[in-house]
């Protein structure tokens, strides 16, 4: 199939025309397939002839709803121009009895409300009875032959060249059409396509078009259309004189308005210019009201003017109104205005969130700072701890406390750069970075913006997104931040960023270097229990439909639910399940109306079944080689039972408990430790040689690493060989090296913390630690006989019990 383009002026339905060369061969596939009744689709404006390929843009209901029940079995389409064209629901009356048979062979949907269909023209047709008429019409019909002319006739034959002639003159003098259209009518030694290709793009009043569509006499029709041609090309002719007469005359700003002005007029004889117009127009408006920078200005008129030659239909067109909206409803100069009372901010702070004094004051020393200097350039702050302590809600609060908007982006797993820096403007479906999408959103362009799990970022062939992230949170670089898709500079420096992880280790170095890190250590149960009885019951409570007095929390559930079912630094656990409890009592309450229950520790256990977890991570007998250790999670603190135990062998040493590379090597280095000071702690260097050991460190399933378990493993070997009880009431945690010294460790309060909740009640800590003592929550310290040491053998005299 050969395809030639060329410009239309006519059809007010479509964007353009193909013309269409019928290929050799058997009958085609669509007359073997021919229905009884063919849907009918009215055209406004517009005349189709056999041989084209045309593109309609279908907005009628009744029209899109034919297109959807026609083609998942068929592609047949009858098509018949209205009468009247101002007719919305035109009927068997209101269109020509004879019209085209089409084959759809593609649709596409616009947007909500439009569809475009490609439609092949034929056949021409005659309507016969109308055997539907609603919601769309469909009609019997008969194919119409065409009369041919005598091929071998010397009259037929000079009609025939005569008519090329004149058609290419014309297509050569007229600049409105294309100088391909010249080389497909010189190609075309059919009359029958050659007549019904100028047909369609003749520029003729619509009746005189129908009346050759409905002729089928093709001599009769050549000798029409040669009259067409020949008075339209004695106009071209006398346009062309004129043009160059008055061509001098004409200044580049009036040939720009005249050129714009004709071709309002086309796309308005197109169906396609009130509303181009209305929407350039309405753009233009809202550029103009939005104030843009005069650089942002430039490139949203440079785009206007681009966007006034595309016509709608043209993918690109909806590509460049996007944009310019985009660039209309960035908040350029909208700012919220800041409330800095500070005792407010401290008062929502409060509100919101239980404990957490040091995070707060840092918070509201900040906000301190941000009233005395406005414009000053401010630290990015970074909230690092276990997940479920608050992190988020502490963002929101200081967006209240500010009177900003806030909005949170989580950048957990976030793989493509231009997540960030957003998508150039290459395609269709292209769109800013999530940071100008959420700006746009707040309306405002200083909001409070929370970007959540910053330790999650990833990286592949897309780009490094932490990498984009740098100049971001630079604020001497933010004010000019340039979003591909934008590709203008946009000030994010009034913006306060706020990031959230649960461990600085898989942050980079250069990301890290530009925010403050502040710390929010885990939950005591005591607080635990103050934030279940402030918070999260009367929230469940709200949230289940149920009244306090339906359902009555006692301090001793909770703490049942705090000890038995729950094991996390935050809480977020711990609502999920005062949640379920509170669905359990919802059900009985929907049941049997104004029922009370009073939750007690027996009907948590008859609701959640038995604990899930026991209070038995610190040792329940003191015995060698069995210590307590001290590590440090994602999630918190937590304790763990490092054993070792010892059996006949040859001196060797097997490690289990999905134990890493650097707590293999702390075993080592214990291990060697052991052996020499084997005379110091009573031990028979022979033994070494007799005996093999294991080392397990539970629970197996749970990889583990890190080096603060040196002392543990130091502890574990030394009462193991020398035969002397670890006291079960102690945990420890600290590096050691070959000399025997304990150097520090990192995690502290959450080690303090997870050694609190196991019923621990003395830690071994490094002295070099001990700076870090105050940062751990008073309550915990109260109940916690916090001892530094500096050797082994301190570590010994306080772990070892005396036989």
């Amino acid at each position: 199939m050969e395809e030639f383009e060329f410009l239309t002026e006519d059809n007010d339905s479509g964007s353009g025309i193909k013309l269409v060369t019928p290929g050799d061969g058997d009958v085609p596939k669509w007359r073997r397939e021919l229905p009884d009744l063919l849907p009918v689709m009215p055209l406004r404006g517009v005349v189709v002839f056999p041989g084209t390929v045309a593109p309609f843009t279908i907005e009628r209901k009744a029209s899109q709803q034919l297109l959807e029940e026609l083609l998942p079995h068929s592609r047949l389409l009858g098509l018949a121009t209205q009468k009247d064209a101002e007719l919305d629901t035109p009927g068997p009356d209101d269109i020509y009895s004879v019209g085209s048979l089409g084959i759809v062979l593609r649709m596409l949907r616009q947007d909500a409300n439009t569809l475009v269909v490609l439609v092949q023209i034929v056949e021409r047709i005659r309507y016969s009875d109308f055997g539907q008429t609603e919601p769309y019409l469909k009609a019997h019909f008969e194919i119409l032959e065409n009369t041919l002319p005598d091929p071998e006739a010397e009259e037929s034959i000079a009609r025939f060249r005569n008519l090329k002639e004149t058609a290419i003159r014309l297509i050569t003098t007229n600049p409105n059409i294309p100088d391909e259209a010249a080389q497909a009518v010189n190609t075309m030694d059919d009359p029958v396509l050659l007549t019904d290709f100028l047909a369609t793009n003749l520029s003729i009043e619509l009746p005189q078009k129908q009346q050759l569509l409905e002729d089928t006499d093709v001599p009769r029709r050549m000798e029409t259309v040669q009259r067409i041609v020949n008075n339209q090309q004695h106009i071209a002719e006398l346009q062309l004189k004129l043009r160059q007469d008055v061509e001098t005359e004409f200044t580049d700003a009036q040939r720009r308005a005249y050129l714009r002005e004709q071709l309002r007029a086309i796309q308005r004889e197109l169906g396609e210019g009130d509303t181009g117009e209305a929407q350039v127009d309405d753009l233009r408006e809202r550029i103009e009201a939005a104030h843009l920078p005069l650089t942002v200005l430039q490139q949203a008129e440079r785009e206007l003017r681009r966007l006034d030659i595309i016509p709608p239909a043209s993918p690109e067109h909806s590509v460049i109104v996007s944009y310019l909206e985009t660039l209309a409803e960035l908040p350029w100069h909208t700012l919220s205005e800041d409330h800095y009372d500070l005792a407010r901010a401290r008062a929502i702070l409060d509100r919101d969130h239980h404990g957490l004094d040091k995070v707060k004051r840092r918070l509201i020393e900040y906000l301190a700072v941000r009233k005395l200097n406005p414009e000053g350039r401010g630290p990015i702050l970074c909230l690092l701890g276990p997940p479920g302590v608050g992190k988020t809600s502490l963002g929101q609060s200081i967006a209240d406390a500010l009177g900003r908007q806030f909005a949170r982006i989580s950048v957990g797993g976030l793989r493509d750069e231009s997540e960030i820096r957003g998508h150039r403007r290459t395609y269709i479906g292209s769109m800013p970075g999530r940071l100008i999408q959420e700006i746009r959103r707040a309306g405002t362009r200083n909001p409070v913006i929370m970007l959540d799990e910053v330790d999650k970022i990833g990286a592949d062939f897309r780009g490094d997104p932490a990498s984009a992230l740098l100049e971001v949170l630079d604020p001497r670089q933010n004010h000019a931040f340039t979003d591909r898709y934008l590709d203008v500079p946009f000030d994010l420096s009034q913006v306060i960023f706020i990031a959230t992880a649960n461990t600085i280790d898989p942050v980079p170095p250069p990301l890290r270097d530009r925010m403050e890190i502040i710390h929010i250590p885990g939950y005591t149960e005591a607080e635990k229990l103050a934030i279940a009885r402030q918070y999260l019951v009367r929230r469940q409570l709200h949230e289940n439909g149920l009244r306090p007095a339906e359902c009555r929390w006692t301090p001793s559930a909770l703490r049942t639910l705090i000890e038995d079912y729950t094991r996390e630094a935050g809480v977020r656990t711990l609502e999920r399940e005062i949640g379920s409890v509170c669905r359990a009592v919802a059900a009985t309450v929907a049941e049997h109306p104004g029922h009370r229950t009073t939750v007690t520790p027996d009907f948590i256990r008859q609701i959640l079944g038995p604990p899930r977890f026991l209070r038995e991570a610190a040792m329940q007998e003191s015995a060698p080689g069995v210590v307590n250790g001290l590590a440090y999670t994602t999630v918190g603190g937590e304790v763990l039972n490092i054993e070792a135990i010892r059996f006949p062998g040859t001196g060797r040493i097997q490690l289990t408990g999905q134990i890493g590379d650097v707590m293999k090597e702390s075993m080592q280095a214990a291990w060697s430790l052991v052996q020499a000071r084997a005379a110091t702690l009573g031990i028979d260097p022979e033994d070494f040689k007799k005996y093999d050991i294991h080392v397990h460190v539970p629970a197996g399933a749970i990889p583990k690493d890190g080096p603060s378990a040196g002392i543990a493993m130091f502890t574990a070997l030394a009462s193991l060989f020398s035969g002397r009880k670890v006291d079960r009431r102690v945990a420890m945690t600290g590096e050691v090296t070959l000399r025997g010294l304990v150097l520090p460790i990192g995690g502290l309060k959450e080690k303090a913390l997870a050694a609190e909740r196991a019923g621990i009640r003395k830690i071994l800590i490094p002295a070099l630690n001990e700076k870090d003592v105050p940062e751990i929550q008073e309550s915990a310290r109260k109940r916690l006989k916090i001892i530094p040491v500096r050797t082994v053998d301190e570590v010994l005299r306080e772990a070892l019990l005396r036989n």
